[in-house]
């Protein structure tokens, strides 16, 4: 069976999934309609939604969270850091160009953390076992966490941010052990910390906390399990878990839940290909791909956000895996043609997989101009990085 797509994952890259934790929690009420859009991508909707909570509760802290939430994430979308490839794939997520949002989001985001802040913190000073304003205080502290390695590529004070609020929701579940959806930054932290390597565990070590990978999953699986309104955050954290792991086989139950409740969702669609690929059930991965085309031709609602290119991308990359070089080259030509319509990270991507296909059929000078295409396209990515490499010595495959 051939390799598939985990063959050659950098595993100590974990980043991402730090900054997947202390996400805003969708609330059974106005914030469930918000999040409704939010989990289907349409995050322009969801911010519409939000703001009017905020605009309804100004002094609720959780109306801003939401609001922070869904511009960062927005963001996150637009540039391709919302794809699990970015933390378990061959472009390590440290390497990644920082992104850059409005000034206007930014000031959006920053003022909506600031307000969240103020309200907690006045909440907390009036009772300092206030479990509800602890927990809204730990989920701003895991955006502006987010959003300082992601924006500011300030890594130190993410870790601090990020750190900060896994305190406090520890606060929280110490007062109030049932609330079992405190306990998602629990198992991140746990899981992160565990896997960062040597030189990166340091910072966890000064900080005072060491982490452990397979409590990390445990407590993923119970909030998964048992969570109110973590459920579904924990089930996307513990797909992108399994998939670093190694674990197809449980990431696709769980890709498979989420698409029944968010069906215009075309990333987890894209999650399922490269699921069924990690698992070499090619059929699999391909009639999910042309599932996907259908959704698309027929204009469905979610899917039609979606650039028709990335499917050929992925098309493209899964038989590069498959060594179907012949087909993949005319897949990823597909894309190439239109890499303008795609996020910098899968334009960049696309001519890395191209020149590596070309290398492989011994077409030495179309590998090299696609190599230097993935260069052009983001000069500070990983893609470049390898394609870099290659531009002075070819691509080579090692055995299976």
């Amino acid at each position: 069976m051939p390799a598939g797509p985990s063959a050659n994952y950098n595993r100590s890259n974990v980043l991402l999934l730090l900054l997947l934790g202390s996400l805003s929690l969708p609330a059974q009420t106005p914030a469930a309609k918000g999040y409704e859009h939010f989990y289907n991508l349409e995050f322009d909707q969801a911010i519409d939604v939000f703001q009017s909570a905020v605009r309804a509760n100004p002094n609720d802290a959780e109306p801003h969270n939401h609001l922070a939430h869904a511009i960062l994430y927005r963001e996150m979308l637009r540039s391709g850091a919302l794809e699990s490839e970015m933390v378990s794939g061959s472009n390590p997520f440290l390497r990644r160009e920082k992104l850059k949002p409005s000034l206007e989001d930014q000031q959006r985001f920053e003022a909506a953390i600031q307000k969240s802040m103020e309200l907690t913190t006045l909440a907390l000073s009036r009772n300092p076992q206030d479990t509800n304003a602890m927990y809204l205080q730990g989920v701003a502290y895991g955006l502006r966490g987010n959003y300082n390695f992601l924006v500011k590529k300030a890594w130190t004070d993410a870790l601090r941010d990020i750190t900060t609020s896994r305190k406090l929701h520890n606060r929280v579940t110490e007062l109030d052990p049932k609330r079992i959806d405190a306990r998602l930054v629990q198992g991140l932290h746990d899981y992160v910390v565990g896997s960062l390597p040597w030189s990166y565990k340091i910072l966890g070590f000064v900080i005072g906390f060491r982490g452990n990978k397979e409590e990390g999953i445990k407590t993923l699986q119970l909030v998964a399990r048992e969570g109110a309104e973590n459920r579904t955050d924990a089930k996307v954290l513990l797909g992108v878990v399994y998939r670093r792991e190694r674990r197809p086989g449980d990431a696709i139950p769980l890709i498979k839940d989420l698409l029944t409740r968010y069906p215009r969702n075309y990333l987890l669609r894209l999650e399922m290909v490269q699921m069924y690929g990690d698992l070499g059930d090619k059929d699999s991965a391909l009639a999910a791909l042309r599932e996907l085309d259908e959704l698309k031709k027929a204009n469905t609602v979610g899917v039609r956000a979606m650039p028709a290119e990335k499917v050929n991308y992925a098309r493209g990359t899964l038989l590069f895996w498959y060594r179907d070089y012949d087909v993949a080259i005319t897949e990823l030509r597909k894309a190439a043609a239109k890499s303008k319509e795609l996020d910098l990270n899968t334009g960049s991507m696309t001519y890395l997989r191209l020149g590596q296909c070309y290398d492989m059929k011994q077409k030495r000078e179309d590998a090299l101009a696609a190599y230097r295409q993935a260069i052009a396209i983001a000069p500070d990515s990983d893609a470049a990085r390898q394609s870099k490499q290659f531009l002075s010595s070819p691509f080579k495959r090692g055995k299976g």
